[in-house]
């Protein structure tokens, strides 16, 4: 039987590679200092999402405030008296 390849996780990194980051992050951040970190990125995540929300919430309200223009009159034709054509002869010397 053979195995399909995985289609990359993230980023275009696979399983391996993001278990090599996370052995990076642990040697650098160390054990303590890796839950406050995720705190902060899960915070700025929250916030992240609460501004999206928000920007749709006052998008929507724009488009739902959008009012229509209003309909217009028909226009009704004016009526017109008709005018005798006259014709004039220059003056002869």
């Amino acid at each position: 039987m053979n195995s399909l390849p995985l289609p990359p996780l993230a980023f275009g990194l696979g399983g391996q590679e993001l278990m090599i980051v996370a052995v990076i992050v642990l040697v650098l951040f160390g054990g303590k200092k890796i839950p406050e970190l995720m705190r902060g990125v899960g915070k700025g995540v929250g916030e992240l999402q609460k501004g999206l929300d928000e920007g749709k919430k006052g998008f929507s309200g724009m488009m739902d405030s959008h009012d229509e223009p209003a309909p217009v009159a028909p226009v009704t034709p004016v009526a017109t008296t008709p005018r005798a054509e006259t014709h004039t002869t220059p003056p002869t010397a």
